[in-house]
């Protein structure tokens, strides 16, 4: 069964996604969605697939699932739409900005009976994939503190800022994603500290660029995420996860990875400095893990759920900086 995909929206993601679809043995792009017709011809050059709207790819009988990947007060508009079209759908993080709307939204996918699956690619990058997998073995015991970094080469223009949600409902919301998927227990607290250490425009437009965050678990496990909008040597992602037993790390991602010795020291190349290129592995196997999952009938992950779960842990962190104290996660979620 080849599963056949519209895309839409065919900006950075758009293109990105449809590069996995066209790499994914079992997949094909048959149609791009884009209010702007330069985007979507760009991407039908590169991967084929016709254009067309987005209600014709809705009513179409030559697609079988979608990739939302519109601007994010969009999706959870989409999500239902085509659920309601029976299409499989594959979305963008987040479903929404709004953890009300997200769970009206995850309503209307239960009650069609669809499938739903929520970008967090992070889960597929290989090297966190290899890391979760000695975490299941038992290679380290029982985990005890996760800690996760992740800081970005540069700030986004105020602009984006403005209408992404925040830092933590943004950036660290894949953060989130990753501590409920190593921890694998449900998070019951959060606290959070942030700073406009980056660029005061931030702060004038209501956001922060520095954050960390504590989230604790009922075992008592523990995860601190740190934060920046700025990494003036690249796009720091790393990992660390200490257990009963020992420990287990991910270190980030250089442009090569030779080592030069001489006179002067040691010097390795510098690290990659975009996320799509960080991520170009992860993005297509997630992709294919969709695909598969549409193929077998079995369960895809992350699930809405999954993506609820995570901007829920973005509410509490806002809620935790308005207040000065940790908070409980079953505050947010009613």
């Amino acid at each position: 069964m080849t599963v056949r995909f519209g895309v839409l929206g065919a900006g950075r993601i758009g293109q990105v996604h449809a590069r996995a679809i066209a790499s994914v043995d079992g997949a094909s792009l048959q149609a791009v969605a884009d209010p702007m017709a330069q985007a979507a011809k760009a991407v039908q050059d590169a991967y084929g697939g016709d254009i067309r709207t987005i209600d014709a790819i809705a009513a179409a009988d030559d697609i079988d699932a979608v990739v939302i990947c519109t601007p994010t007060d969009t999706h959870a508009d989409l999500i239902e739409q085509f659920a309601k079209a029976g299409k499989a759908i594959f979305c963008e993080k987040p479903v929404d900005l709004s953890l009300d709307r997200v769970k009206t939204c995850l309503q209307t996918v239960t009650a069609q009976n669809a499938k739903l699956m929520v970008g967090f690619q992070r889960r597929f990058d290989p090297d966190f994939l290899a890391l979760k997998e000695a975490i299941n073995r038992g290679e380290i015991g029982k985990v005890e503190m996760v800690t996760l970094t992740s800081r970005d080469p540069g700030a986004p223009p105020v602009s984006y800022i403005e209408r992404s949600g925040g830092i933590f409902r943004d950036m660290t919301i894949h953060d989130f994603d990753v501590a409920r998927w190593l921890l694998d227990e449900d998070i019951v607290t959060v606290y959070a500290a942030t700073s406009n250490l980056v660029d005061p425009a931030i702060g004038a437009a209501g956001d922060f660029d520095s954050a960390n965050v504590v989230l604790t678990t009922p075992s008592g496990a523990q995860c601190t995420i740190t934060n920046s909008r700025r990494a003036t040597y690249g796009y720091d992602q790393r990992i660390e996860v200490h257990g009963s037993e020992g420990s287990v790390s991910v270190e980030n991602h250089k442009r090569s990875r030779i080592e030069i010795a001489n006179a002067a020291g040691y010097q390795t190349p510098p690290l990659l400095d975009f996320f799509m290129s960080r991520y170009l592995d992860a993005y297509a196997a997630e992709i294919a893990s969709f695909v598969a999952a549409l193929q077998s009938g079995s369960a895809m992950t992350p699930t809405g759920h999954d993506g609820m779960m995570a901007l829920a842990l973005a509410d509490a962190a806002v809620k935790s900086v308005e207040t000065g104290r940790a908070v409980a996660v079953s505050e947010v979620l009613g």
